[in-house]
């Protein structure tokens, strides 16, 4: 695998959710397939439509495993493409150089002359879902299984993952009893201003919902069993749960980028970038989406402009021409509380804010699932 024809070049995506789809399908119509080779490299031959993870995980409703695992084999233009389902442990690749390779779990090796890093991020707790197709199946059943005979939930973090699991708990089963608790004075982050934030607060208390503010879980435990049924904040409340799970956000996919470098990643694993989403000593090399150092929050909406960009980019990069620079995106969010309810925000204007009624078409009732899947040619 790791030659290639001298007459080609070849451009491998690492990585096939938001910002991958949308490097790899628009690059697969502008790329004349006489002379580029394009790869997409993900570990399982489908993508998981994220923003449906949660109520995936949680229960069969609406039978997402058959509509929010999407399999790339439409994603590709005229089949103007190829899947590797793979794993990439290391990228090889001296600063300055025009080419490298990587190195693959199953010991298989790739060649590139443009590479883009579209790994995502790595999740912890209800949507860690693992590398293996099958076992991903499982952990769905299993996941499905413990939320349905858990009675007592505690949510370690008020962010959006906690916010949006706190709801679809709560439809599936009213009496339950939820609590979130959250290390900042209000749900969310300050990305979002105070009144929106105050505005998702009071939603889910509606829901019967508990939360904690300006306190955390001491120590939230691996398998989500409380020693005796009970867990203690920092502060000394003692809550009692069944199940405490972790809702805190994520960290960047990036292990296998540290093979480049140590001036590559942050201290936090995310990748330093230029405006135009090239690396800094390694202008075949760009990067998009979670991954990336820039301040954003992280979000789908903001992965397709990158991947958009990129796709226009490296087009520019083969003849010649100047390459785009990334402006950013103005901060947005549809949180969903259930799949009637939540809560909507547009950093446009004055700063837009939308109830129930809107969020629940644009996101609540379907988590945008028949729109992800026409992104990928469904």
């Amino acid at each position: 695998m790791s030659k290639k024809a001298d007459d080609q070049k070849t451009v491998v995506v690492v990585g096939g959710g938001h910002a991958g789809v949308h490097t790899s399908r628009p690059l697969s119509l502008a790329l004349d397939p006489s002379k580029y080779k394009l790869i997409l490299v993900n570990p399982r031959p489908y993508r998981i439509i994220l923003p449906a993870a949660l109520r995936l995980v949680v229960s069969d409703r609406d039978n997402l495993e058959e509509t929010a695992l999407v399999p790339y084999d439409k994603l590709f233009h005229n089949n103007n493409g190829t899947l590797v389902e793979d794993v990439v442990t290391a990228v090889q690749q001296e600063p300055g150089a025009k080419s490298g390779v990587l190195q693959l779990r199953s010991g298989e090796s790739i060649s590139y002359d443009i590479l883009v890093l579209a790994t995502g991020a790595a999740w912890q707790g209800p949507i860690a879902f693992p590398d293996d197709a099958e076992d991903v199946k499982k952990f769905i059943v299993s996941s499905r299984e413990r939320y349905a005979k858990s009675n007592e939930f505690v949510l370690a973090g008020g962010g959006a993952v906690g916010v949006e699991l706190a709801g679809e708990i709560k439809d599936m089963w009213p009496k339950k009893k939820v609590t979130i608790v959250h290390n900042s004075s209000q749900l969310l982050n300050g990305a979002y201003p105070a009144k929106y934030r105050g505005a998702v607060e009071k939603a889910v208390r509606a829901r019967g919902i508990e939360i904690l503010l300006d306190d955390e879980i001491s120590s939230v435990p691996e398998d989500g069993n409380p020693v005796d049924g009970k867990v203690s904040t920092k502060k000394g409340k003692v809550l009692t749960a069944d199940y405490v799970v972790r809702t805190w956000g994520a960290r960047a996919n990036t292990g296998f980028v540290a093979s480049l470098g140590s001036d590559v990643l942050t201290n936090t694993g995310t990748v330093k970038i230029k405006p135009t989403f090239q690396l800094s000593n390694y202008a075949n090399i760009f990067a998009a989406g979670d991954i990336i150092e820039w301040d954003e929050q992280k979000q789908a909406a903001k992965a397709k402009n990158h991947g958009a960009i990129i796709a226009a980019n490296i087009v520019n990069y083969f003849t010649g021409k100047p390459l785009k620079d990334y402006k950013g995106s103005p901060e947005l969010i549809a949180l969903t509380n259930g799949k009637e309810g939540g809560v909507s925000y547009f950093g446009l204007l004055w700063g837009l804010m939308f109830g129930a009624w809107v969020t629940r078409l644009i996101k609540s009732r379907s988590l945008g699932v028949p729109f992800f899947r026409g992104e990928m040619g469904k």
